[in-house]
């Protein structure tokens, strides 16, 4: 594609006879050849089309959150769990889709637009039918069927216009197509009963699609941009416990007003939050993908229990948040049924979800950093502290111990974590490195 930033013009001349540089805005594309991009493109990063695209997804995560908030609190923690990882599937697994598919054929024309647009009214649905239903419901169904359907559209286009990948894009536009019409007839002619197992069925046969496409060649992704993107996804993830934290903190304030539990609760929270984002981002994931490609498929699937931690993590800190409330909220708020988590029980419980939702967190973060890097320094002991803090945290708070400085307990495990991570990094650099 050609630019011509600058240009001069009669009128631009001044008094002293020279001109003075006229920038212009890049030129406007209507449609670009799907040709695939280069994988070694330089200063390739996030484009801003897929930072909305971000956006719309953390709705739907946070609708997620919710029902899981809610599931919790009623004391419903099996089926609870159970609606959020299906809740979660459905809105992940297209956000993956078209990260991968953008990072090799992001054309960034108008068809390009038009359906990221479409994908983005699909993530808006599944946020609106997952509070209603774990799947999403009718809503839900729709807009999973629009963001698939529409991404067999553009495999499609991929297809007919990369013709070094064709095979490969056909395959996936073949697969995901056919998959669609499955879970359509799971919607509309399965019993109840069959849906749960359906959709495992289903859900498996949806990340089979990839690793079976690929064998037909391997798309044009890119390396830094795929890292890129799971990156800004952790941050958002994040970003929603941030809320949830600031929930928990308005909580203990209307409670309790200024007190030292508030200031205990406050840095706990955000101190523990700070940790997550700091052990994730010491971990050179985008270098492991620059150097072996191969294990993209190790890389991009072993996120998912990552991910997962870090969205459950948002619905628990607002279960923290009915606990310094004192229950009131998460009676008034939740489909309480006979098995609803008595008021006395709260703070025990909700420090038990917090110290395993991060302890489950820390030892997937530290599986997939040694997996993927194939560093020598895979050693479980340095998983050991925050394990630990999880375990005394939840003890001593069943104890009696109040539960803001419980999340304080917790939060000293990633402290620890990262600073023995980091002194030993110092020391032998060699044993972190990417092998």
């Amino acid at each position: 594609m050609s630019h011509r930033p600058f240009v001069r013009r009669a009128d631009d001349i001044g008094e002293g006879g020279e001109s003075s540089p006229v920038a212009l805005p890049p030129p406007l594309t209507i449609k670009r050849h799907m040709s695939g991009r280069q994988i070694h493109e330089e200063e390739r990063a996030s484009t801003p089309l897929e930072l909305l695209f971000d956006l719309t997804a953390v709705v739907a995560v946070a609708a997620a959150a919710t029902r899981l908030h809610h599931g919790l609190a009623a004391g419903e923690m099996q089926e609870a769990m159970v609606d959020f990882i299906q809740a979660f599937f459905v809105v992940w697994w297209p956000w993956m889709s078209y990260t991968w598919f953008a990072s090799a054929y992001d054309t960034d024309d108008v068809p390009f637009r038009l359906a990221t647009l479409v994908q983005m009214i699909g993530v808006l649905l599944i946020a609106i039918g997952i509070p209603q239903e774990a799947g999403g419901g009718a809503a839900g169904i729709v807009g999973f069927f629009l963001m698939r359907a529409t991404l067999v559209v553009q495999w499609c286009r991929a297809a007919s216009e990369h013709a070094e990948r064709r095979h490969t894009c056909l395959r996936y536009a073949v697969a995901i197509g056919l998959l669609q019409l499955l879970w359509l007839a799971r919607a509309g002619w399965l019993p109840a009963s069959w849906h749960l197992h359906s959709f495992a069925v289903l859900a498996i046969c949806e990340l089979a699609v990839p690793v079976w496409a690929a064998r037909a060649g391997e798309t044009p992704w890119h390396a830094h941009h795929v890292a890129e993107r799971y990156g800004l996804f952790t941050i958002i993830l994040l970003g929603e416990c941030m809320v949830a934290s600031a929930n928990a903190i308005s909580s203990a304030l209307a409670t309790g007003g200024w007190s030292l539990d508030l200031a205990v609760a406050s840095v706990s929270i955000i101190g523990l939050i700070m940790g997550l984002w700091w052990a994730y981002f010491l971990i050179p994931f985008a270098q492991v993908l620059q150097l072996h490609r191969e294990r993209g498929f190790l890389w991009g699937y072993g996120h998912a229990l990552v991910f997962i931690t870090l969205a459950a993590l948002g619905g628990v800190l607002e279960v923290v948040a009915d606990a310094l409330k004192g229950g009131a909220a998460h009676v008034a708020t939740a489909h309480v049924r006979a098995g609803a988590v008595p008021d006395v029980a709260l703070p025990d419980f909700a420090m038990g979800m917090v110290a395993a939702t991060v302890g489950v967190f820390f030892a997937a973060l530290w599986w997939l950093g040694g997996q993927s890097t194939r560093r020598q320094a895979r050693n479980p002991k340095y998983v050991l502290p925050v394990l630990l803090a999880c375990v005394a945290a939840w003890f001593l708070v069943h104890r009696g111990l109040p539960l803001p400085w419980g999340l304080l307990t917790v939060a000293v495990g990633p402290v620890a974590l990262i600073g023995w991570v980091t002194r030993d990094r110092l020391r032998r650099p060699e044993h972190f490195a990417v092998r």
